[in-house]
């Protein structure tokens, strides 16, 4: 939340002067542009459709979910969808919800959070935006660490890509931090939104994540690992960049874990405009090689619509971040103008 709060109000302040600026585009980003106008392809869904008309996790109480129930992760264990939720009191400090459902709409949460801060990268700001993958019997959960205390940001705040291991979706233990912010090849401020591939390609795994890059905040990375515990970056360059004047022209986050298709590696991820409207977009990677992107999407495949999508404690937000892959329909999960939990579907197109 407190990264869309910052650009919305840089946004409401600056966006007369923004939008008379002269944008130079990078020559690696001409030449992801020349790729995509060869490319044909189309995603493996159709259009998306609401489940739900309402919010189907909205805050309560006066306690650790009180403020927001946003940004969630869902996978399928035991039967059941299992979310894990961002959930935030009134005194802007996040921790992580957990939440079962028989038919991925109505969920019944667990009174405690399943993660809360305790270390010192979690002070203040606490732990926000799960993003879940399985490999083998162990789930790897990648989290923003967000320290609002004494982070190393002048404005003393940080946040910081984190990860921790379960293997019941309920306890977990932490790894650590897994990109440092100020650090790295081109990021110059924080870390966030780590979504892991789990098919190995060329003998690692890969993980595309959000940076912050000189004079251009909030652009998407790629790192590789060989054990999911310590991660490299792969290029000296995002390997996505905002478009001006397009749905994504000021962020390019990832959302929910990647999926390996006969095509490439389709990866949903959460796009913001000039002013600062969230909608989803999708990439497609190749299979061969993480970093080279095949296609891109011109327009939002799903964008806020809803009063509780528009209005909350960022407005105009979707931000997908849950996947759940059935037979013949993709469910997608969303917080809502981060204060809210939605979910849409889409036909699993018959191609694929």
């Amino acid at each position: 939340m407190f990264r869309k709060e910052r650009l919305y109000m840089q946004t409401k302040l600056n966006f007369r002067r923004v939008s008379n600026r002269l944008f130079l585009i990078p020559a690696f980003a001409l030449m992801v542009f020349a790729t995509l106008a060869a490319t044909t392809y189309s995603p493996p869904f159709g259009p998306w459709t609401r489940l739900s008309t309402t919010a189907i996790l909205a805050p309560q109480g006066n306690g650790f979910e009180s403020a927001g129930t946003f940004n969630p992760s869902v996978v399928k264990h035991q039967g059941k969808f299992v979310m894990l939720y961002r959930a935030q009191d009134t005194k802007g400090t996040s921790s992580l919800g957990y939440a079962t459902s028989d038919d991925g709409i109505h969920f019944v949460r667990r009174p405690e959070p399943v993660l809360t801060a305790e270390t010192p990268y979690e002070k203040g700001g606490g732990v926000e935006d799960p993003r879940l993958v399985k490999v083998g019997n162990t789930f790897y959960l990648t989290y923003t660490g967000y320290n609002s205390v004494d982070g190393a940001g002048e404005d003393k705040k940080d946040a910081q890509l984190c990860l921790a291991t379960s293997t019941d979706l309920i306890h977990w233990t932490r790894k650590g931090i897994i990109l440092p912010a100020y650090k790295g090849k081109w990021n110059v401020k924080w870390t966030k939104s780590g979504a892991i591939l789990t098919d190995k390609i060329n003998g690692k795994y890969w993980m595309y994540f959000l940076g912050d890059a000189r004079g251009q905040d909030s652009q998407m990375g790629v790192a590789y690992s060989e054990d999911l515990l310590h991660w490299t970056e792969a290029l000296d360059h995002p390997v996505l960049s905002s478009r001006p004047g397009t749905f994504d022209s000021k962020v390019v986050e990832p959302g929910p874990a990647p999926i390996l298709t006969p095509e490439g590696i389709l990866l949903i991820y959460n796009g913001a405009d000039d002013k600062l409207v969230y909608s989803t977009g999708w990439v497609l990677f190749d299979k061969k090689d993480p970093t080279k992107v095949l296609a891109r999407a011109e327009k939002p495949v799903f964008a806020p619509a809803y009063e509780w999508e528009k209005v909350g404690q960022v407005p105009n937000v979707v931000f997908v971040e849950g996947l759940v892959r059935e037979e013949k329909r993709w469910l997608f999960y969303y917080g809502g103008a981060d204060k809210t939990v939605g979910v849409a579907a889409a036909p699993l197109t018959q191609a694929h």
